[in-house]
Protein backbone atom coordinates (compact mmCIF):
# COMPACT_ATOMS: atom_id res chain seq x y z
CA UNK A 1 0.00 0.00 0.00
CA UNK A 2 0.82 3.83 0.32
CA UNK A 3 1.18 3.57 3.78
CA UNK A 4 -1.17 5.89 5.23
CA UNK A 5 -4.55 5.73 5.93
CA UNK A 6 -7.51 8.30 4.85
CA UNK A 7 -10.65 9.63 6.42
CA UNK A 8 -13.49 12.10 5.06
CA UNK A 9 -16.20 11.63 2.04
CA UNK A 10 -19.34 12.77 1.56
CA UNK A 11 -20.78 9.96 3.65
CA UNK A 12 -18.27 10.49 6.57
CA UNK A 13 -17.55 13.87 6.86
CA UNK A 14 -14.42 14.68 8.72
CA UNK A 15 -15.43 18.20 9.32
CA UNK A 16 -18.66 19.52 9.51
CA UNK A 17 -19.99 20.22 5.58
CA UNK A 18 -16.48 19.08 4.13
CA UNK A 19 -16.56 16.46 2.21
CA UNK A 20 -12.85 16.25 1.38
CA UNK A 21 -10.48 13.77 2.20
CA UNK A 22 -7.81 14.41 4.77
CA UNK A 23 -4.56 11.54 5.35
CA UNK A 24 -5.74 10.12 9.10
CA UNK A 25 -2.35 8.38 9.88
CA UNK A 26 1.00 7.48 8.36
CA UNK A 27 2.69 4.16 8.54
CA UNK A 28 5.95 3.99 10.17
CA UNK A 29 8.67 3.03 7.43
CA UNK A 30 5.63 3.25 4.61
CA UNK A 31 6.26 4.62 1.35
CA UNK A 32 4.67 8.17 2.12
CA UNK A 33 6.75 8.07 5.67
CA UNK A 34 9.74 7.18 3.11
CA UNK A 35 9.26 10.14 1.22
CA UNK A 36 8.77 12.54 3.68
CA UNK A 37 6.32 14.73 2.15
CA UNK A 38 2.90 13.51 3.50
CA UNK A 39 1.36 14.84 6.76
CA UNK A 40 -1.24 13.11 8.72
CA UNK A 41 -3.79 16.33 8.41
CA UNK A 42 -3.13 16.72 4.55
CA UNK A 43 -6.49 17.45 2.70
CA UNK A 44 -5.95 15.21 -0.65
CA UNK A 45 -7.18 17.09 -3.40
CA UNK A 46 -6.73 14.63 -6.12
CA UNK A 47 -4.36 11.81 -7.14
CA UNK A 48 -3.44 10.99 -10.05
CA UNK A 49 -4.58 13.95 -11.65
CA UNK A 50 -8.08 12.57 -10.75
CA UNK A 51 -9.96 15.26 -8.11
CA UNK A 52 -11.21 14.06 -4.55
CA UNK A 53 -14.16 15.81 -5.15
CA UNK A 54 -17.32 14.44 -3.85
CA UNK A 55 -16.69 11.43 -3.46
CA UNK A 56 -17.84 8.66 -1.02
CA UNK A 57 -15.04 7.60 1.79
CA UNK A 58 -15.44 4.19 0.04
CA UNK A 59 -15.13 5.41 -4.04
CA UNK A 60 -11.65 7.46 -2.83
CA UNK A 61 -10.32 4.44 -1.24
CA UNK A 62 -10.40 2.10 -4.20
CA UNK A 63 -8.65 5.34 -6.19
CA UNK A 64 -5.59 4.75 -3.78
CA UNK A 65 -5.98 0.92 -3.88
CA UNK A 66 -5.80 1.24 -8.02
CA UNK A 67 -3.48 4.27 -7.93
CA UNK A 68 -0.47 2.14 -9.26
CA UNK A 69 2.86 1.77 -9.00
CA UNK A 70 4.06 5.39 -9.40
CA UNK A 71 1.46 8.30 -7.42
CA UNK A 72 0.96 11.95 -7.77
CA UNK A 73 -0.84 13.44 -4.99
CA UNK A 74 -1.73 17.01 -5.15
CA UNK A 75 -2.66 18.18 -1.43
CA UNK A 76 -3.01 21.19 0.39
CA UNK A 77 -1.48 21.32 3.87
CA UNK A 78 -3.01 22.35 6.68
CA UNK A 79 -2.36 25.47 8.97
CA UNK A 80 -1.14 23.52 12.37
CA UNK A 81 -1.63 21.11 14.37
CA UNK A 82 -5.16 20.65 16.50
CA UNK A 83 -7.04 18.98 18.90
CA UNK A 84 -9.87 17.31 16.61
CA UNK A 85 -9.90 18.13 12.84
CA UNK A 86 -7.03 19.61 11.48
CA UNK A 87 -7.34 23.40 10.21
CA UNK A 88 -7.40 24.33 6.75
CA UNK A 89 -7.37 27.55 4.38
CA UNK A 90 -10.88 27.13 2.80
CA UNK A 91 -10.22 26.94 -0.94
CA UNK A 92 -6.97 27.45 -1.10
CA UNK A 93 -4.13 25.38 -2.24
CA UNK A 94 -0.46 24.72 -0.51
CA UNK A 95 2.04 25.72 -2.78
CA UNK A 96 5.20 27.91 -2.74
CA UNK A 97 7.51 28.38 0.38
CA UNK A 98 6.19 29.81 3.73
CA UNK A 99 6.54 33.63 3.75
CA UNK A 100 8.93 33.29 6.74
CA UNK A 101 11.21 31.09 4.48
CA UNK A 102 11.81 33.90 2.02
CA UNK A 103 11.87 36.69 4.57
CA UNK A 104 14.38 35.48 7.62
CA UNK A 105 17.26 34.22 5.44
CA UNK A 106 16.74 37.65 3.36
CA UNK A 107 16.71 39.76 6.41
CA UNK A 108 19.55 37.66 7.72
CA UNK A 109 21.62 38.32 4.44
CA UNK A 110 20.58 42.05 4.55
CA UNK A 111 21.89 42.32 7.96
CA UNK A 112 25.08 40.91 7.38
CA UNK A 113 25.54 42.69 4.49
CA UNK A 114 25.40 46.22 6.25
CA UNK A 115 27.77 44.40 9.04
CA UNK A 116 30.59 44.37 6.29
CA UNK A 117 29.92 47.60 4.78
CA UNK A 118 30.09 49.21 8.72
CA UNK A 119 33.37 47.20 9.05
CA UNK A 120 34.77 48.06 5.46
CA UNK A 121 34.00 51.89 5.81
CA UNK A 122 35.88 51.58 9.66
CA UNK A 123 39.23 50.60 8.06
CA UNK A 124 38.86 53.05 5.88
Amino acid sequence: GLGFNIVGGTDQQYIANDNSIYVSWIKKDGAAYLDGRLQEGDKILAINGKELKDLRHKDAVELFRNAGYYVSLKIQRRLQPQNGPVGHRGDEESGGLPLAAILVPGLALAATAVWILLRYRQRM
